[in-house]
């Protein structure tokens, strides 16, 4: 009996051993960002599975009129998308939007391909972004031949990030979008880039900047010159986060709430003041 307990603790220390010795899984460092959105764009950033998120976005108009409209907050115009998203699996989520501007429906998809690592072992996040959106207007809307794959768009990303350290985080993406049908003068196909990130100033509270260029690339145009080329998209904001929600109060130039309409067909020069108040409402719940 002696021996067999000898025999035990041996090979309790010699386990002991090898597990001292086995080097340490380079886990994941803590989310990079506190939602799946930053004001108008993505982030790399999916919850837990089977976590049930509700978006709640509304911009309104331009500020250019000051104090007449109070700054945009009673200008017409105003945009409004609510949104439910569900990560089915570890990594990837799915979801349904709904516009006011156009009515679009967007149907989305998201994974997250790699995430940072606390080691560097994996220095950055890597996830893969894409939605098709169904306009719902009248048929009036889309001229005489009309069809329904018209309402048709599509939109994919590559969004890759880094957390830097406790207060700043930022990412990068390339993306493209393909609509079916465009008003005269305005390509089909369109590629941009743009950059976002977050700074952190309290235990609740950061800063959100976001900057997204649609590209003019004449191998894929379809017009010899740009007569209303979409312009860029900046934006700035604050956000204030719990263990349940995520608010953002923001300034963007663009109307737009889903990133095609965005890329396509924002006209809105932020150089010339036109940029609208926002804010969006995030509330998660996990099953």
């Amino acid at each position: 009996m002696k021996r067999i307990l000898l025999i035990v603790i041996a090979l309790i220390g010699v386990l002991s051993l090898m597990a001292q010795e086995e080097p340490t899984k380079d886990r994941p460092v803590r989310a990079p960002f506190n939602s799946g959105i930053l004001i108008d764009n993505q982030t790399s950033v999916i919850p837990a599975d089977k976590t049930l998120e509700f978006q709640i976005q509304h911009k309104f108009g331009k500020i250019d009129n000051g104090f007449s409209d109070l700054f945009g907050l009673y200008a017409p115009g105003a945009n409004i998308r609510l949104a439910l998203n569900y990560v089915l699996i570890k990594n990837l989520q799915i979801g349904y939007g709904l516009s006011r501007i156009r009515m679009y429906s967007d149907f989305s998809i998201k994974y997250t391909i790699h995430e940072q690592t606390r080691r560097n072992t994996f220095p950055v996040a890597v996830a893969v972004f894409a939605n098709m959106a169904v306009d719902g207007r009248n048929k009036s809307d889309f001229g005489n031949n009309y069809k329904f794959g018209n309402r048709y768009s599509y939109f994919s990303q590559l969004i890759v990030g880094r957390r830097f350290n406790d207060w700043l985080s930022v990412q990068a993406n390339a993306s493209f979008t393909h609509y079916n049908i465009t008003e005269p003068g305005i390509d089909h196909d369109k590629v941009s880039v743009g950059f976002n990130g977050r700074i952190n100033f309290s235990s609740q509270s950061s800063i959100l900047f976001q900057y997204d260029i649609p590209l003019k690339i004449k191998s894929i145009t379809e017009h010899r010159e740009w007569t209303n080329p979409a312009k860029p998209n900046l934006g700035i904001g604050w956000e204030i986060r719990t263990s349940t929600h995520a608010f953002h109060i923001y300034l963007s130039s663009t109307d737009g709430m889903i990133p095609q309409h965005n890329t396509v067909y924002n006209t809105n020069d932020w150089t010339k003041g036109d940029m609208m108040f926002g804010f969006s409402i995030v509330r998660f719940w996990n099953f």
